[in-house]
């Protein structure tokens, strides 16, 4: 369904809307504990959310989500995605639920590793290294193609490779691998999503549902946002996004989808990156991938029995490897310190506290850097001599918000006593002046006539002279009558 509506609404040419294994891995204890129509109806309540925030234009709001945090909330879901195939790529029983989960399980059942899944999981990662790394190209030499076609279409020959092989052992009468099992056959009905629920013999309400879902309900609609913005940027290739668009499509696409009992739903980095490596240039593109879901559905479903668990988890765990984006980590260490310790500190909460407490906690350790820096603005000082009067000339080399207030006041101070000279502010760098800071140079001004010393303003702006004139304008005055 998202596929299809994505069409209509989406404005990013090849980026690829359906279930992706970050919203899999968040809404999984819900449909554990409740059942599948827990899965639908967060599906309906977060495209809600997210439609509504794009209608109302909030969008921006976006762009507070830094780089770092971006990178670590992919580094760690990737890092949650792989652990938690690996029981299935040991061949052990069972699934886990964190990365932490994940490691102890394997000791505490090493007893249980069988060594056909383990062959087969490691050959499938090695195979999908061997052909992502073929030369090739889409057009060139025939070699070349076909190098090429191989490393595009390895995902789908690791699969079906192993998909041939364990049937080959079954009808020999063997079963060395554990099987993906039977899968229901079939297109599901169209119906409004369930508000209310009855699972294990025991009945919930719409009021219930919610309340279980607790911060999943807020936190999926801005990861799944999150996902789907930081992909459709990173293929955007340079051109202009509407983040507010997409948010509308991303919230179409999952009301429709809880209508055809669909999961939450966002963009997927893998299909994307396929989209974009096979040359797809519009968002029709979606057709071929709706198309082939549904036949696949329809007449396919009885393959997937063979498809063995260990291939399936090597194919994920290599993909969630490539998701690792080493030359950003670099990046930020050589660039900027600060930022590398941001995405270390979402990255590390969002693989041992969960994806949804992670990303919480990147943004408000981002916005606390952001506020840091913004109370803390750069402030360069020099002593010049002008028209034989020894002045301190103060430039803020950024814009002064209200934070930065007290800070440029008690700074100005502690510089005009220990030099007592005339200080001059030089707002060349300030596009503008919000009350707090020019109530705060006004008072300013009074502490330093009581030491006998004055304060004006010069090379201000039409907006910094605008506010100064109403809340400070005998600085002003001064400045015109000094220059």
């Amino acid at each position: 369904m998202a596929s299809f509506v994505y069409i209509i609404f989406g404005s990013c040419e090849n980026i690829t809307i359906g279930p992706t294994a970050i919203m899999a891995t968040m809404v999984q204890p819900l449909v554990t504990d409740y059942g599948a129509d827990m899965a639908v109806l967060i599906a309906f309540l977060k495209g809600c959310i997210i439609a509504l925030l794009g209608i109302l234009h909030l969008g921006f709001l976006l762009d507070f989500i830094s780089l770092p945090v971006i990178t670590g909330f992919t580094s760690a879901a990737a890092i949650n995605i792989a652990s938690s195939q690996f029981k299935s790529l040991l061949g052990i029983p069972g699934r886990t639920e964190s990365f932490l989960d994940s490691i102890i399980a394997i000791f505490k059942n090493i007893e249980q590793i069988r060594y056909q899944d383990t062959l087969l999981g490691i050959g499938t990662i090695i195979v999908l290294v061997l052909f992502k790394k073929l030369p090739g190209q889409r057009t060139g030499t025939i070699l070349q193609k076909i190098g090429w076609l191989l490393g595009l279409s390895r995902n789908a020959l690791v699969v079906i490779s192993g998909t041939i092989m364990a049937y080959i052992f079954y009808i020999n009468g063997q079963n060395p691998f554990k099987l993906t099992g039977t899968m229901g056959q079939g297109l599901p009905p169209i119906a409004p999503p369930p508000f209310s629920t009855t699972f294990r013999n025991q009945t919930y309400n719409f009021l219930d549902m919610t309340s279980a879902m607790g911060t999943t309900l807020f936190t999926i609609p801005i990861v799944s946002t999150i996902e789907h913005i930081a992909i459709a940027k990173a293929f955007a290739k340079g051109k202009s996004l509407d983040a507010t668009q997409e948010m509308i499509a991303l919230g179409v696409c999952n009301i429709f989808g809880s209508f055809v009992r669909s999961m939450p739903v966002t963009g997927s980095f893998t299909r994307t990156a396929v989209n974009h490596a096979s040359g797809v240039k519009t968002p029709m593109g979606g057709i071929f991938t709706g198309v082939l879901v549904l036949l696949a559905l329809g007449l396919l479903t009885s393959t997937f029995y063979f498809i063995p668990k260990a291939t399936l988890a090597g194919l994920i765990i290599c993909a969630m490897y490539y998701m690792l984006d080493f030359e950003t980590y670099v990046l930020l260490w050589r660039a900027r310190k600060i930022d590398f310790f941001v995405m270390m500190l979402t990255l590390l909460p969002c693989v041992f506290l969960g994806l949804e407490y992670g990303i919480l906690i990147g943004i408000v350790v981002n916005l606390i850097a952001l506020l840091y820096f913004s109370a803390r603005p750069n402030i360069q000082t020099k002593i010049e001599q002008i028209e034989g009067e020894t002045v301190i000339i103060v430039i803020p080399e950024e814009s002064v918000a209200f934070p930065a207030a007290e800070r440029l006041r008690a700074n100005i101070m502690k510089l005009s006593g220990e030099s007592e000279c005339n200080v001059i502010l030089d707002c060349t760098n300030l596009k503008r002046l919000d009350v707090t800071v020019a109530k705060n140079v006004k008072l300013l001004g009074r502490d330093l006539s009581v030491r006998g010393q004055t304060i004006v303003c010069s090379n201000c702006c039409e907006n910094v002279n605008a506010t100064l004139k109403v809340v400070a304008p005998e600085l002003l005055d001064l400045k015109e009558d000094k220059f």
